[in-house]
């Protein structure tokens, strides 16, 4: 993607639908004029008279005990410097994102206009009360230090300035685990640091809080060795100044155990690499580009162990790893500050984790077969769940031990289930399905590439790393609509009707008719169809020239279904395929079967849904749980209907012993742990999670799916296919870019996990 089209783009994201990326949304009900009269005047009065008796009760009854202000007067923004506060507010927007998709913490970013320290803390301590915990952000330093500091002495809420602490936080978890992984003890680690600013020094002091000593450390900037006859040094830097007879990185190198880049890119050099340590760390942070490319790195030192501040290499030093989570947990006991061992406890806690069996849904999502505790994961990755109930519990009993938690937890296994409870909603899903079709893109065909939302969304999938689009369709029509979207990649064109493919037209059409020929299809008939898309794309797809296909947006389902069951066929076992939708909600994905294909399927055909359903599941790493729905529970009432279902049922636990699943039970009931288990104990959803739902019929299944897309304005993944030989699938008549482009985004996925199965 050219540097001009990554820029229109990041300016329309940031643009439309809506101007920036967070919004204000109502958490009570404001439809009637009673409601509006408790919101307001006059009922408002009596929680503000509450507060005014005790002013604790302002987290009993507004929502400052879950809201974290981002405040920031612009001085050091990303790599961008002082470019002043109101043009760092899409910066400040885009971390209250983060708070909120990862930890459920609602943000207000503040844009402080003022450089002057005095000012900004008095800003800050005035509008205070409205928050639970402050989030400073990309303030330079050494202000920075003084900015934290004095507000930390003079507020009872939770403190911290991200920039210093978060990357001191990951970095100290990998470190631990590096030097573990190396044989080596942390008192003798020689530790060199490329850098002098906010992060530099918060990593330097906490890794000395973990036992690295003071002399062992080396600390450069742009002038060199920071040394103790140099003149004019700030009083953090004096705290690293060193009496040691170096004087430039490369003599600070010779010997040492682990660097710390936080500096600028191209600094390290392979010599100065093969001078350090048997089994060097290179903690490689700076941003884009790293002190040394990962690739030179490895190269230069077989034995070396490495990070950066990048996605596309092992172990990513990322402060979504920390930031979000040390809040939650902060604010979950009422923290009145967050101290050094709060912090001490994140580092702890992550390392912990890295040496956690890895649950199978994180490997799938980066697409490789196995994650294991080595030099290529020594901490964990972002899109691992367990971290909003590992991180946030420790930062929460490290608080209490300490002495500042004012709402102590008592309940450690519930509160560890409301923390998994707050990521159930489907954002996090999307971020791990285009991970893990990144991780490994494939061809992948658009069969209708002349319809303007099909090419975009075709596009998306090339621009964006997810796969390797295939446009097929009328030559002419794509290359003036690539034309006008300044869709300028270079990509495989076939229209199926042009003289250019008559040889493979030809190819196919034999080998059609021979698969054909005894169920009335005629050569003639053959050489007709493989001019048209549909069935032209399936054969390519039989014939491996493409992994993955994607059709459906300008044609009735029923029609495209046709041929993809004649040329792909069903797979081994199958005898009616399906569909299923992910429906993306607040309490996670849940699986919707069948929505598109069997109008009343019988009891076998219901099992084999929900078996097809159940391998759908696990191939995105989910264990499935299914509950056969009805308008009755267990029996109680006795007609065809139900009895049909009881079947499946009975079915599935012969057929299919290790799925659970049970039924037939009402939608509340499967979905409602407390209803099911006071009036059903029996069942076998006690206990569990239900994440699979199987309709009775289509209408149950396309009527249920629809209503809560609309009513609930809840995201939806699907139809997806189920029971084909290969990766194809079918988008809706007329469907948005966004959903062609999840779609494409599940067969990417599919064609991966075929791969693997081979």
């Amino acid at each position: 993607m050219s540097n001009s089209k990554k820029r229109s783009e990041a300016l329309n994201y940031h643009e439309f639908p809506t101007p920036g990326k967070i919004e204000v949304i109502p958490t009570k009900k404001h439809a009637t004029q009673k409601d509006l009269s408790l919101a307001y005047s006059p009922g408002v009065a009596e929680p503000c008279l509450e507060i005014e008796k005790n002013p604790d009760d302002v987290y009993k009854y507004t929502a400052k005990g879950n809201l974290v202000a981002v405040i920031s007067n612009g001085t050091a923004v990303l790599g961008l410097g002082d470019i002043g506060a109101m043009a760092g507010k899409p910066v400040m927007e885009g971390k209250g994102l983060l708070f909120k998709i990862f930890a459920d913490i609602d943000v207000f970013d503040i844009e402080v206009d003022t450089h002057d320290i005095d000012k900004f803390i008095e800003t800050v301590k005035n509008i205070a009360p409205t928050f639970g915990g402050i989030n400073l952000e990309d303030i330079k330093a050494p202000e920075a230090f003084e900015i934290e500091r004095r507000l930390k002495e003079e507020l009872d809420i939770p403190i911290m300035h991200d920039d210093q602490h978060g990357t001191a936080i990951i970095s100290s978890a990998a470190l631990i685990n590096v030097l573990e992984l190396t044989n080596k003890k942390i008192e003798e680690a020689k530790v060199v640091v490329s850098g002098a600013g906010a992060a530099a020094i918060s990593c330097s002091r906490l890794y000395k809080k973990l036992g690295i000593k003071p002399k062992n450390i080396v600390m450069c900037d742009s002038k060199g060795v920071i040394r103790n006859d140099r003149s004019n040094l700030s009083t953090q830097k004096q705290e690293f100044a060193t009496a040691r007879d170096l004087h430039t990185l490369e003599e600070a190198m010779v010997g040492a155990d682990v660097f710390l880049g936080l500096s600028k890119g191209g600094l390290v050099t392979p010599e100065m690499l093969k001078t350090m340590a048997h089994d060097p760390v290179v903690f490689a942070l700076a941003n884009p580009d790293p002190e040394i490319e990962y690739e030179v790195a490895i190269k230069a030192r077989e034995d070396i162990i490495m990070a950066t501040g990048r996605s596309d290499y092992p172990n990513q030093v990322n402060n979504i790893l920390g930031f979000p989570y040390i809040f939650r947990g902060a604010l979950d006991v009422r923290a009145t500050g967050i101290n050094e061992e709060m912090k001490l406890a994140a580092v702890y806690a992550l390392a912990e984790l890295t040496k956690q069996p890895v649950p199978e849904q994180v490997i799938k999502t980066y697409n490789v077969k196995n994650i294991e505790f080595g030099k290529d994961y020594i901490i964990p990755k972002p899109f691992d769940h367990r971290l909003i109930t590992e991180i946030p519990p420790a930062v929460a009993k490290a608080a209490m031990e300490s002495g500042i938690a004012k709402k102590p937890i008592k309940d450690w296994e519930a509160y560890k289930d409301s923390l998994a409870q707050r990521l159930g909603t489907g954002s996090k899903f999307m971020r791990m399905l285009m991970g893990r079709a990144k991780s490994d893109p494939k061809t992948i065909i658009f069969a209708e590439a002349d319809q303007l939302n099909v090419l975009k969304a075709a596009q998306i999938v090339y621009d964006d790393g997810i796969g390797k689009p295939i446009l097929m369709g009328d030559k002419q029509t794509i290359l003036e609509l690539k034309e006008e979207i300044k869709f300028d990649a270079d990509l495989p064109i076939i229209d199926p009707k042009s003289e250019e493919e008559k040889e493979r037209r030809n190819r196919y059409a034999d080998i059609f008719w021979k698969k054909r020929q005894r169920k009335g299809i005629t050569y003639i008939d053959a050489q007709k169809w493989m001019r048209e898309r549909n069935y032209f794309a399936a054969m390519m797809i039989n014939e491996g020239e493409a992994e993955s296909l994607i059709t459906g947006y300008s044609r009735a389902y029923p029609t495209v279904v046709k041929p993809m069951i004649e040329l792909i066929g069903k797979d081994k076992g199958v005898r009616r395929i399906a569909a299923t939708n992910i429906m993306l909600t607040k309490r996670g994905p849940i699986f919707f079967s069948d929505t598109a294909i069997n109008i009343d399927p019988n009891a076998e055909e219901l099992a084999n849904i929900g078996y097809m359903t159940s391998l759908v599941m696990k191939m995105f790493g989910f264990d499935p749980v299914l509950a056969m729905l009805s308008f009755s529970n267990f029996g109680s009432t006795n007609t065809p209907l139900t009895a049909k279902i009881t079947k499946a049922v009975e079915l599935m636990h012969r057929k299919f012993p290790s799925i659970k699943v049970d039924g037939e039970v009402q939608a509340d009931f499967a979905l409602n742990p407390a209803m099911l288990k006071e009036k059903f104990p029996f069942s076998k959803l006690n206990g569990e999670k239900v994440n699979g739902l199987i309709f009775p019929n289509l209408e149950a299944a396309n009527i249920g799916y629809k209503l809560m897309k609309e009513f609930n304005q809840i995201d939806s993944i699907g139809p997806i296919i189920m029971g084909l030989k290969k990766p194809v699938h079918i988008i809706q008549l007329g469907a948005s870019v966004d959903e062609i482009v999840n779609i494409a985004s599940v067969a990417i996925v599919h064609a991966q996990d075929m791969d693997k199965n081979k």
